[in-house]
């Protein structure tokens, strides 16, 4: 397939109206909707301003290349539009963007709409024909150009394909000095693997040109890997560049000069790069270590809070699973006991069992998980092991020796045991890297599980165990002990926190507490209360974005009514993220709006001691409700939800100003 295939007249537009990044990705969209590129254009902008929030699409240069890549897209495209004076769009280099291809690809797309998508990306690097493309005045005019750009980098394509052949052959005959030429090998990779991958690795190409030195680049792109590289050019190779957003195959690069780099650095600093492999700056990479953000000092790293928010939430989206499964099976079993011939029941008995065992992984698996974020697959164990053990408390274990915890460490503890056993880990790497290679293998098979599980069972048994014990066991006491007042507060806040960020860490801090709480004591009324509250506070946001689009129509667009009739159903399913479109278009009344809205329900769920006693489910576990306090704390769980939304959907809709098309279109 051609580039002229993904291009189109149709999808081009020569003037941009407008002049900040959302109202451009916006008239983007439009323009892809009108198309009938997109058929869902409220889940297409939210992809795209999820891949902008990873890192910006603006690469500098006066380009931006947002992308996205899912079901919402129907065939793939790249929408060309320029900027006269160009638009601020948080750029790498903090210049204004003037040309933007906004590209488009099917989920299922096949390879050749992919090749076509990473050949046009590639030829992006080439600066004269950028300043011609913003000197374009007629669709026709960027065709043309991006075909003639295309057959020109085929033929270089095909000399570079016949030389690499030559080569072969002469170094197969014995002939070829090939082995005295400088190489740089590499690998690029970006998220979506649509354009900055490719982008990265002309870019690279190009540079190494200019020095005399040959580059070879293994992508990692939607197509998958492609140009792989082989051990003998790793071996022949001077050093290795990894410009990458995702892990990508490192123990095949132990022993070799490394920098490791975000894709952009690519694409924006391939000089800098192939120069610090040729200076010697790069560090050696040794595939026994944590991972490449700890090996080479050339790696960017993220601060300390978001690495530990990464960690973090790397345990809970695994834990979640066990918590939710588990928790609304247990609560499920709670409804057939009260009201369905009582605990002795074989569906009572089934249905309690299978979520007390799904629950008791809760805990061990969070601490596994967050471990093998922080010191990759060796940390797996030790962390799981400390998780388990901060699960039970210390005199269940058949050992003979002093303990003095008396209660589990719990979820806190199973926190504390993860990043532990995480570290720790990291600190075994270090402490053996420096062995002879001849013990390599033993490393992981013997050196690593027996002294992990030694140090971390340990470090559980006499210190975390003890202290994390007796905070779990206060914490539970406080919650319990709770009067009607501290309880109201605290729902009050938790329930707001929910829609600050609507699935972002202040919402996950919220669910996060309420939920650890709950697999503490799951029995627990204050544990239940807790969670209704979150729940509610979770529902608000989409159920108020709904009740505006639907009774006031003349204060939001055609798509968002369109998207408010699909958050009456999200709403009622606890999935808060149906209202970010409606944040990210007005962030100053819709969050405010829905944080008001939130704390009301908090509020009331605290005051009416309203609890659910399980993790997950929104509206859909209202009948859980009653077996905390009856039939009327069901309608309670209810009016707490419905309120909470309308005040939040007056606010809104009351605050927002009319919109310019007709309400009845």
């Amino acid at each position: 397939m051609r580039i002229k295939d993904i291009l189109s007249p149709e999808s081009m537009i020569m003037e941009l109206k407008a002049t900040n990044k959302e109202d451009a990705i916006k008239e983007m969209a439009d323009l892809e909707v009108a198309t009938d590129v997109v058929n869902d254009e409220d889940a297409f902008i939210k992809s795209i301003w999820a891949r902008e929030n990873e890192s910006t699409t603006g690469i500098g240069g006066g380009i931006a290349m947002p992308h996205a890549r899912n079901k919402s897209i129907n065939k793939a495209r790249v929408l060309f539009a320029k900027s006269k004076e160009g638009i601020d769009y948080d750029s790498l280099d903090g210049q204004p963007v003037h040309l933007f291809f906004m590209i488009t690809a099917p989920e299922g797309a096949d390879n050749t709409h992919l090749q076509a998508l990473a050949k046009l990306s590639g030829l992006l690097i080439d600066p004269e024909l950028v300043e011609k493309l913003k000197a374009t005045k007629t669709p026709e005019e960027v065709i043309d150009l991006f075909e003639k750009a295309e057959a020109k980098k085929d033929e270089e394509d095909k000399k570079a394909a016949e030389a690499r052949k030559a080569k072969e052959a002469a170094k197969a005959q014995g002939s070829s000095d090939d082995d005295n030429k400088p190489l740089i090998v590499g690998v690029t990779a970006c998220i979506n693997g649509i354009a900055h991958t490719y982008m990265a690795q002309e870019a690279l190409i190009k540079e190494g040109k200019k020095r005399g030195i040959e580059v070879r680049i293994e992508t990692n792109g939607s197509e998958g890997v492609k140009d792989k590289l082989t051990p003998d050019e790793i071996k022949r190779a001077k050093g290795v560049i990894i410009a990458s957003d995702k892990k990508v195959d490192m123990p095949r690069f132990d022993g070799k000069p490394l920098v490791n780099h975000p894709v952009v650095d690519g694409i924006n600093k391939p000089g800098e790069l192939i120069d610090d492999i040729m200076d010697g700056k790069a560090d050696t990479y040794h595939a026994s270590a944590a991972d490449k953000s700890e090996e080479s000092s050339s790696t960017e790293k993220p601060g300390l809070w978001a690495s530990i928010y990464k960690n973090l939430m790397s345990g809970i989206s695994h834990m979640l699973p066990f918590v939710i499964g588990g928790g609304i099976l247990m609560a499920i079993s709670f409804i057939v006991e009260n009201y369905g011939g009582g605990a002795k029941t074989p569906a009572f008995i089934f249905l309690n069992n299978a979520g007390n065992l799904a629950f008791a992984f809760m805990v061990p698996v969070l601490s596994a998980y967050i471990a093998e974020s922080i010191g990759d697959l060796p940390a797996l164990m030790p962390g799981f092991v400390g998780g388990y053990m901060a699960s039970i408390a210390n005199g269940q274990f058949q050992v003979n020796v002093q303990a003095h915890a008396t209660s589990p460490a719990g979820f806190l503890g199973g926190i504390a045991a993860g990043f532990i056993a995480g570290y720790l880990m990291i600190g075994l790497k270090k402490a053996f890297a420096k062995l002879p290679r001849s013990v390599e293998g033993m490393k992981p098979m013997l050196f690593y599980p027996i002294l992990g599980l030694l140090f971390i069972a340990a470090i559980m048994f006499y210190i975390i165990n003890p202290i994390f014990s007796g905070v779990n066991f206060a914490i539970t006491h406080f919650l319990n002990s709770m009067g009607t007042g501290n309880l109201v507060l605290l729902t009050t806040i938790l329930a707001g926190m929910m829609s600050i960020d609507m699935g972002g860490p202040f919402n996950k801090a919220a669910y996060v507490f309420a939920s650890g709480a709950f697999a503490n004591d799951p029995h627990s009324t204050t544990a239940a209360i807790l969670m209704a509250a979150v729940m509610v506070g979770g529902m608000v946001p989409p159920f108020a974005t709904a009740i505006g689009t639907t009774f006031f129509k003349n204060k939001y667009t055609m798509e968002e009514r369109r998207a408010g009739v699909s958050n009456w159903v999200l709403g009622f399913s606890f999935i808060t993220e149906g209202a970010i479109p409606f944040a990210a278009a007005d962030p100053g009344r819709v969050i405010p709006s829905c944080i008001i809205g939130s704390a009301v329900g908090g509020a009331l769920v605290g005051l009416w001691h309203v609890g659910v006693p399980a993790p997950h489910g929104g509206l859909w576990v209202s009948p859980l409700a009653g077996n905390i306090g009856g039939p009327m704390h069901i309608l309670f769980y209810f009016l707490a939800t419905i309120i909470g939304s309308i005040v939040a959907g007056l606010i809104m809709s009351f605050w927002k100003k009319n919109v310019k098309d007709d309400p009845n279109e």
